[in-house]
Formats: C-alpha cells, sequence, structure tokens
C-alpha cells in the first residue's frame, strides 16, 4: 500500500517537539503520530548490539503491552529496529524517525524499508524534518536525534560504547529535562561503557518492565487481570513455568499436555514473541 506524505503546519506539531530549543521548522510524516494521551518511549542504542541487549529490547517492551505507549527510534540497524520489531509484536504504536526523507526512494538504511512498511502497516509512522527525498548523510544523523528526545517523555538507552553516537540523544534528553532512563550492562562489554557513563552520573536505572511505567507516570494494571485479558490459560502456564529460564524438556517434563501440543504451543508463543530461545533454553520476553 501506497502512504501519502503529509507536511504537518506547526499547530500540529506534537507539543513536546515544540518545547525545545531550535524545534525543527518543518515535519512530513507518512502513517500516524502517537495518538492522544500516549506517553512516548524513545528506545535507542548501538548498532552492534549483543545477545543481551537483543534480549533486554525483548523484554523490557514485551513488559509494556497493553498500555498507553508510543515506542519512538531511529529506524537504524541494531537496537533501533529491535526496539520497532518488538514495539509491533507487542501491540504497541511505533514512530520511526529516520536519518533521511521518508519517501520510499530514501529510506534509510534500505534494508529496513521493509521495516518502516511494516511499521506503516501496523498503524504507526515514519517522521522527518527532511524533504521527503533528502538522502541521509553524516550530520542528518546527530540532528535527527534532537527529535526523538524532544517527542518523547522518557528515553530508554540500551548498550552504548563510549563513542556512541547514541550518546548524542542521551546528552539531548538531560539537556530537554527529560527522563533519562538506563539498563545496566556487562562490566566488561565495551558496549557498556557508554551506559555506564550515564548511570555514574544520574541516569535513572532499568531492570524491569515496571521501572518504565515508574518512569512514564503510568498506573500498573491489575497484573492478573491484564494478563488474563491478553493470554491463554495455557500461555499463563508456560510464561508461570519460565519465571526462569528452562530448556525444552524441562518444559515438557513439567507442563499438564503432550510433547506435541506443548511444542506446538512453544512455537506458537515464539512467533507473538511472548517467549524467545536461544541455544535450546527458553525466556520470557514479557
Amino acid at each position: 500500500m501506497d502512504y501519502p506524505i503529509q507536511k504537518l503546519t506547526v499547530d500540529e506539531f506534537p507539543p513536546l517537539l515544540c518545547e525545545i530549543p531550535k524545534p525543527p521548522k518543518e515535519l512530513y510524516l507518512k502513517g500516524t503520530l502517537p495518538p492522544q494521551g500516549t506517553s512516548c518511549l524513545a528506545v535507542v542504542g548501538s548498532r552492534n548490539y549483543t545477545n543481551y541487549g537483543k534480549q533486554v529490547v525483548e523484554y523490557l517492551i514485551s513488559g509494556l503491552r497493553g498500555y498507553p505507549i508510543s515506542i519512538i527510534s531511529g529506524l537504524a540497524l541494531g537496537i533501533d529496529s529491535l526496539a520497532h520489531t518488538a514495539a509491533l509484536s507487542t501491540g504497541l504504536h511505533t514512530l520511526a524517525v529516520p536519518g533521511s526523507g521518508i519517501d520510499d526512494t530514501v529510506i534509510y538504511p534500505r534494508r529496513n524499508l521493509t521495516l518502516a512498511q511494516q511499521i506503516l502497516g501496523q498503524g504507526g509512522g515514519l517522521l522527518s524534518e527532511f524533504e521527503p527525498t533528502f538522502r541521509a548523510t553524516p550530520w542528518s544523523f546527530p540532528q535527527r536525534n534532537r527529535i526523538m528526545a524532544g517527542l518523547s517523555h522518557a528515553v530508554l538507552l540500551i548498550e552504548a560504547s563510549e563513542r556512541s553516537g547514541t550518546l548524542i540523544t542521551a546528552r539531548l534528553t538531560a539537556d530537554y529535562n527529560r527522563e533519562l532512563l538506563v539498563v545496566p550492562g556487562n562490566i566488561f562489554s565495551e558496549n557498556s561503557a557508554g551506559s555506564h557513563q550515564f548511570l555514574k552520573l544520574g541516569a535513572t536505572p532499568v531492570t524491569t518492565p515496571e521501572d518504565i511505567l515508574i518512569a512514564l507516570n503510568i498506573d500498573e494494571k491489575i497484573e492478573t487481570q491484564t494478563q488474563n485479558q491478553l493470554f491463554t490459560e495455557e500461555e499463563l502456564t508456560i510464561l508461570n513455568l519460565l519465571s526462569e529460564p528452562k530448556d525444552s524438556d524441562t518444559i515438557i517434563r513439567l507442563f499438564p499436555s503432550s510433547p506435541q501440543e506443548t511444542v506446538t504451543l512453544l512455537m506458537h508463543m515464539e512467533l507473538n514473541g511472548l517467549i524467545t530461545e536461544q541455544n535450546g533454553v527458553f525466556y520470557r520476553t514479557t
């Protein structure tokens, strides 16, 4: 489907974006902005993410299922792509702010054109201050970072090396008086050095989805009621079994169904983004 590009008037800009120094003069939109009353969470991080970073993205974002939250990111390879994908799997609105225009001919990186189309297809949006056919340049990425930070109520940093471009967004978050949330990482990993710098400077550490809800001032729903609305009884049983990661043999032994039915359920839940499998071990992502 071909989505039209809208040129927004200043009156149509997201209100938070108008509060930053030197707000954009023009904005171009494909799809939809975050619905009114939605809290916006920008998710940024390394292009060269680790397996730990991938697990963190899936776990934290899937834990926001059912809440009025929009995931903002930059459509880049790495954590950005994972964040958009996790939002789509979780049923959250997601808005991509690329370092290029938003015409299909210039979307950058090209390999994420399909992801951009999926975002639009599931009710999300693409937003840029650059002309629709503007091609990405080295300077356009730092410039778009201020848009992501300005749009958001809080920014979540997941893995960043000491010289990562992601740290530009983190610094802007502080400049704009927004909440900076940081996921602690492996102290021996270069991908954690930048993140830990901001933790030392007073950023809010995040280890659970509940930490994000608190930072966004969102009241937590009654967990049991929420789960009963979202999951089947069999899915809830699997999720309870995976309060700690388990291999498939252990799950099959503990789950009160036949091995074939259990394997089928695990495959279904993995496809729906509720669990993930790494090296034969299953983890909750919600």
